[in-house]
């Protein structure tokens, strides 16, 4: 079987924006964590599956950070892109913006790297098309991923012990 056709990080990246909603908060009129890691989810899984073009499961979500909370009426913009691809195995990382609409105001607040697998019609993993890295960043971004990957199977190998 020949290798599939690469993609760039940009064919695949994914926006998503979402308003935080009283339903989403905690009594302290913040967003739930647990809102947030869904939003992260699912904007990794479309990045993921546009890349691969196939079915992928999330296979792990390590590296996420809470900088700041993100306030009910505030908006929420994720952004998603693949980092790193290997012969089934991509990580997607995600960056999480909180957005005061009154004041303008933008910052960071959460941050995560998830690993998503791609499978087959028999939930067999799947050769996925290699990342067309354009630019330093991205390779920079790509070469950070590859340490990252390299921490995680450690961390499986003892885990498995």
């Amino acid at each position: 079987m020949s290798q599939p056709t690469g993609k760039t990080v940009q064919q695949s990246r994914t926006e998503m924006t979402e308003l935080v909603l009283p339903g989403d908060s905690n009594p302290l009129g913040n967003i739930l964590g647990g809102k947030v890691m869904h939003w992260i989810d699912l904007a990794a899984a479309i990045t993921a599956h546009r890349h691969a073009g196939q079915v992928v499961v999330t296979a792990s979500m390590d590296s996420l950070q809470f900088l700041h909370p993100i306030k009910v009426g505030e908006v929420v913009r994720l952004t998603a892109q693949v980092n790193w691809v290997g012969r089934s195995s991509m990580e997607i990382g995600v960056d999480v913006m909180g957005e005061n609409l009154n004041t303008g105001e933008m910052r960071i607040t959460s941050t995560a790297f998830l690993t998503f697998v791609a499978l087959d019609e028999r939930g067999r993993p799947i050769a996925v098309p290699p990342l067309l890295l354009t630019s330093a960043q991205e390779t920079e971004r790509f070469h950070a991923a590859e340490l990252r990957r390299a921490d995680r199977l450690k961390n499986r190998e003892r885990s498995a012990q």
